[in-house]
């Protein structure tokens, strides 16, 4: 018997295993480009939630004049779009079922990789990966997981994410992460919303607020009206919006 038929046996008084949908993206996410931090981001839903959300963001676009086929991305951001970006803000805080996880790592530029990586920024990159997941995943649970296509190497990444996640928790037969696969982020209203929340937190943390536009003001729409710090760590059990902070054990 696995560890998923025992965590069901013990499960069967509360209720069945839930089965959550996770969108997963990434940016600054290559050795040398010219960011000092990497930042990673999931948002999550029960699967019987998924196609409401779908449903009410796609309702929000059409709300401000827009095809429900347009595609939100942070670097869209813009002064005659900021209303429409603000009921996005107030969709993601106010829907009790979706759920974001975001992880900053710090220098980059600056790892030991030689020392901790085994000389791979690869290793280091699915260290990374791993710590964001390892937040949300939970083995009583089934998880399918979805990543923002960045290039045509992707493939490769994606089996051996799997396989790392999956031994970690003994999970041989795929029973608790069920697949992970790559999407284009057009297909999915959710993976856009992880986009939107990911580049404001990234955007904070790389000091460009000394800009005076609509991504600045967005951000600050976030932080006056909900209860975050895009500069610091929440606590492991905060649910709706988790953000960790990665810093080397060396500089």
């Amino acid at each position: 018997m696995n560890i998923k038929n025992i965590i069901q046996i013990e499960n069967e008084k509360i209720g069945s295993v839930e089965l959550y949908s996770v969108y997963c993206d990434e940016s600054c996410h290559l050795e040398k480009d010219k960011s000092n931090l990497m930042i990673m981001g999931a948002m999550y839903c029960d699967e019987r939630y998924k196609k409401d959300i779908f449903d009410g963001v796609r309702n929000i676009k059409e709300k401000h004049g827009l095809s429900s086929w347009f595609e939100i991305k942070w670097t869209k951001v813009s002064m005659s779009r900021l209303n429409f970006y603000k009921e996005l803000i107030d969709y993601i805080f106010d829907n009790k079922n979706l759920y974001f996880r975001v992880i900053i790592a710090h220098n980059k530029k600056t790892l030991n990789h030689k020392k901790y990586n085994n000389g791979s920024f690869d290793l280091w990159y699915y260290k990374m990966y791993y710590i964001l997941l390892d937040g949300i995943i939970y083995p009583s649970n089934e998880y399918r997981i979805f990543i923002d296509i960045k290039d045509t190497n992707g493939g490769p990444k994606v089996r051996k994410l799997q396989d790392v996640l999956c031994n970690n928790i003994y999970d041989f037969k795929n029973d608790v992460i069920r697949d992970i696969k790559q999407i284009n982020s057009k297909e999915s209203e959710i993976l856009q919303l992880a986009d939107l929340i990911m580049g404001s937190v990234g955007y904070y943390n790389r000091n460009l607020m000394y800009r005076e536009n609509a991504k600045k003001k967005l951000i600050e729409y976030i932080l006056n009206n909900y209860n975050v710090k895009f500069d610091l760590t929440t606590a492991r059990t905060e649910k709706k919006f988790n953000i960790f902070h990665w810093y080397p054990k060396e500089v």
